[in-house]
C-alpha cells in the first residue's frame, strides 16, 4: 500500500488527494507544515507528497516551487486539477436566529488560512463586515479551533470534508468569490507510479538557468522550443538565491522526456551554456464536473 505525505486532515490537499487515487487504498500521514510534508518523503518515511503549486486565483505557490528545486529532490510524478471550494462553517445553530434563519450579524471572527480567505472577501465583506478576521495554518485548523470554540460567533472558511471531519456545520457552501477557482497540485517522490484512470497527456518540467553576461540567452533558448513546435505551457522565473539579478526559468513542456523533439531540444539549451535539471516527467489528469465532489 502507498503512503502519502498531505497538509491536515479535511483540507484542499486531503479532498484532492482522495480525488486522485478513488478506491484505490492508500495510507495517508498528515502534516500540519509543508516542510514537513516535503521532509517525509525526502527522508523516506513515505512514498510520495502532495503539494499544491498554483491556484487560478492567487497563483504560482512560490514557497512549495521553491522547496521543489531549493531543498528536496523528488521528481514529480502525476498532475492534476481540484477545485478549490470554501465554505463558510460554524457550530450547528450558531450563526442562525430564533427561525432558523441565517444571522450573519452573530459572526465575530472568521478564521482561514490567508489564501482561503484571501479567495472569499468579497463574500465576507457583503454578509459579515463586522467580522474580525484572523490567519491559521490551515482551513483544517480552522475549523478545529472553531469546534472548540462554541458560544463564541466563531466561523472558519474551509473545506466540507474539514467539517464533516469534525461534526460543524455548513452555513454556506461555495462561498469563493471566483467558482473557477482551481489548485494544481502534483505528486513528488523518488518512484513512477500508475494510476487507473486515464491521463490527459504527458508534461515535462524543467528548470533551466542561463549563463550569465549572454544577451538574448533567453530568447534562444525558447527557440529551442518554438522552432521545434514543442508547446510550452508555463514558463516563470525564480531568483536563484545565489546572487542578485540571477534566476532560474521553471518551465513546462507538454511533451514526455521519452519523446524524439524534447531531448534535442534539452542538449540545444545546454549547448548555449546554460544548466537544465528535470524536474519530473508525468502524465496530467484533468477535473471531471460528473465526478462526485464533497459536499
Amino acid at each position: 500500500m502507498k503512503s502519502i505525505a498531505v497538509l491536515p486532515q479535511g483540507t484542499v490537499s486531503h479532498e484532492a488527494l482522495l480525488h486522485l487515487f478513488g478506491d484505490e487504498p492508500v495510507r495517508i500521514v498528515h502534516h500540519k507544515l509543508i516542510s514537513d510534508v516535503f521532509l517525509s518523503t525526502a527522508g523516506g518515511s513515505t512514498d510520495y507528497s502532495v503539494i499544491p503549486i498554483e491556484n487560478t486565483i492567487e497563483g504560482s505557490v512560490s514557497l512549495h516551487i521553491d522547496w521543489l528545486i531549493n531543498e528536496v529532490n523528488l521528481p514529480m510524478q502525476a498532475e492534476w486539477i481540484y477545485p478549490s471550494v470554501q465554505n463558510l462553517i460554524s457550530n450547528p445553530g450558531e450563526l442562525m436566529d430564533s427561525s432558523g434563519h441565517k444571522d450573519y450579524s452573530k459572526v465575530v471572527k472568521i478564521l482561514s488560512h490567508p489564501v482561503a480567505m484571501a479567495q472569499c472577501l468579497q463574500f465576507v465583506r457583503e454578509h459579515a463586515p463586522q467580522a474580525d478576521l484572523e490567519s491559521v495554518g490551515s482551513t483544517s485548523e480552522a475549523v478545529e479551533i472553531v469546534k472548540h470554540n462554541p458560544g463564541k460567533g466563531w466561523a472558519a472558511i474551509g473545506t466540507a470534508l474539514g467539517a464533516s471531519t469534525h461534526n460543524l456545520e455548513i452555513v454556506d457552501r461555495k462561498i469563493t468569490d471566483h467558482h473557477n477557482n482551481y489548485t494544481r497540485f502534483v505528486l513528488v517522490g523518488p518512484h513512477k507510479l500508475t494510476l487507473p484512470q486515464k491521463s490527459a497527456g504527458d508534461k515535462t518540467s524543467i528548470l533551466v538557468t542561463l549563463p550569465e553576461d549572454f544577451p538574448g540567452a533567453l530568447h534562444q533558448v525558447l527557440s529551442a522550443f518554438a522552432w521545434r513546435r514543442l508547446n510550452l505551457s508555463r514558463i516563470e522565473s525564480r531568483p536563484t538565491k545565489k546572487k542578485l539579478g540571477t534566476y532560474y526559468f521553471y518551465i513546462d513542456v507538454l511533451e514526455p522526456i521519452e519523446s524524439v523533439l524534447l531531448p534535442a531540444a534539452i542538449e540545444e539549451i545546454k549547448a548555449l551554456g546554460c544548466q537544465v535539471r528535470v524536474l519530473g516527467s508525468y502524465p496530467t489528469y484533468t477535473y471531471e464536473e460528473e465526478k462526485a465532489e464533497v459536499q
